[in-house]
């Protein structure tokens, strides 16, 4: 899929399986997403993240109401998993999520990628606006990660 790229790497002081362990857990999306987006799940296939999870959730931008669902793509236990967008305000959006253990520490990748609706103008214009919203969301969902992970 071409289109524009955000990749942002943490390393969070807890080990692997207990990182892993915190993002294969659906109900934790409600706490890793800012709350001025008044994102809510409505459904998930599983309750747990693996191959062939649907998840299914609302949120609001901008006060606009959107709804969006979600598949896992492709899963591997303490590796990796990939979340692609099947319903919902882009034209195109996979998450890829990467984790690496560093013995008592764990290196988190999110890499996303993703296209706009509406052409190659508009995806250059989402640049200047849609990606300064993404940065801001990682950083608040980054911070998340390292309370909830250190604290178990």
């Amino acid at each position: 899929m071409s289109g524009l790229t955000l990749e942002r790497t943490q390393v969070v002081p807890s080990d692997l399986p207990t990182v892993f362990a915190f993002f294969k857990r659906p109900e934790n999306l409600e706490r890793l997403t800012p709350p001025w987006l008044n994102f809510r799940i409505l459904y998930t296939s599983h309750p747990e993240v693996r191959a062939g999870t649907r998840i299914s959730y609302r949120l609001r931008l901008n006060g606009i109401p959107l709804t969006w669902e979600s598949v896992i793509s492709r899963f591997e236990e303490n590796v990796l998993f990939v979340d692609e967008q099947i319903e919902g305000p882009f034209r195109a959006w996979t998450h890829r999520h990467e984790f690496e253990s560093l013995g008592d520490r764990t290196r988190l990748t999110d890499r996303v990628t993703y296209q706009v609706r509406g052409g190659p103008l508009v995806n250059l214009l989402a640049a200047w606006i849609v990606t300064p919203g993404l940065h801001q969301m990682f950083r608040h969902r980054h911070r998340v990660t390292r309370q909830q992970c250190e604290a178990r």
